[in-house]
């Protein structure tokens, strides 16, 4: 069998364990170049060619864990975000594409030509790190706090920053939001839990059966965390700081008032992700004269 039939029985066996044919057939092809240690042109330039032995062995136990639905990225070990790749486990939540509309906003505010005034910003729940990461990267004017209530999702942070050369930029602290902090922030950053109750068992096996739920479920009606972020940033922004937090795809009305019943808070905007779904809260703290 060569390369091209192997892959194409593998998204065969995914998409008879559920897996939408598409996704099936990036996961299939996905996993064979982490076997092989290719890029997507590689596996092109020898789809033909027979497969070893070798490659069986390793390939086929990484196509069966697929099946049972769990995620590429815990598989491989990694996710791409922002041109990066992080490492995960199951101890921190998979980057996802529509987060990196967090660090887009923040970066809008943050011109690389930036006057020499550092920026002081906060990452809540960091998991991965890959937000705080690539803020650090990015942006070599800016200090970042990175908090997060697991050790281990601490310990794979810390482990990402130095893979990218960040960890002398990151202090990193397990604490419940900001709890302890002294400091104020020229932006907080956030991806809390936002997933209801209800909501959470009707999500795919990839996400309710191997994903944290501490990091996804915020209460009956989603909006636990998010009270308490919008809350805390009355004290920790500066005057003029602005929080930008990921919300779920129902939850835009319910931030404005929640962020309206704050005299010192005003709701700059909601941006929409790739999908047209309201995801990232632009909230600012008011300049009192």
């Amino acid at each position: 069998m060569n390369l091209r039939d192997k892959i194409n029985s593998a998204r065969a066996r995914l998409v008879a364990a559920g897996i939408e044919h598409g996704e099936a057939g990036r996961d299939a092809n996905l996993l064979a170049r982490h076997v092989l240690g290719w890029d997507r042109s590689m596996v092109y330039a020898h789809e033909t060619e027979e497969v070893t032995p070798d490659f069986v062995a390793r390939y086929d136990p990484l196509i069966e864990r697929r099946a049972r639905r769990e995620p590429a990225a815990y598989i491989r070990g990694v996710q791409e975000f922002w041109s990066r790749d992080f490492a995960v486990t199951p101890k921190v939540l998979i980057p996802r594409p529509e987060t990196e509309l967090i660090v887009e906003e923040l970066f809008a505010r943050l011109p690389e030509d930036l006057p020499n005034r550092r920026q002081h910003v906060a990452d809540i729940g960091t998991g991965s790190g890959c937000i705080a990461v690539t803020v650090a990267a990015e942006r070599p004017y800016v200090e970042v706090i990175a908090t997060d209530i697991s050790e281990d999702a601490l310990r794979i942070a810390q482990q990402n920053a130095g893979r990218h050369g960040v960890s002398d930029r990151i202090a990193f602290r397990e604490a419940a939001y900001l709890t302890g902090s002294t400091e104020k922030f020229d932006f907080i950053l956030a991806n809390p839990p936002y997933v209801t109750e209800r909501d959470y068992q009707n999500l795919a096996p990839e996400v309710r059966e191997y994903e944290p739920a501490i990091a996804l479920v915020s209460g009956e009606d989603g909006f636990r965390d998010i009270r308490q972020i919008v809350d805390l940033a009355t004290a920790y922004l500066t005057p003029g700081g602005t929080l930008l937090m990921e919300i779920g795809y129902d939850q835009a009305d319910a931030v404005a008032d929640l962020v309206a019943s704050y005299p010192a808070l005003k709701l700059a905007g909601i941006s929409n992700d790739l999908q047209n779904i309201p995801r990232v809260a632009i909230i600012e703290r008011k300049i009192v004269a």
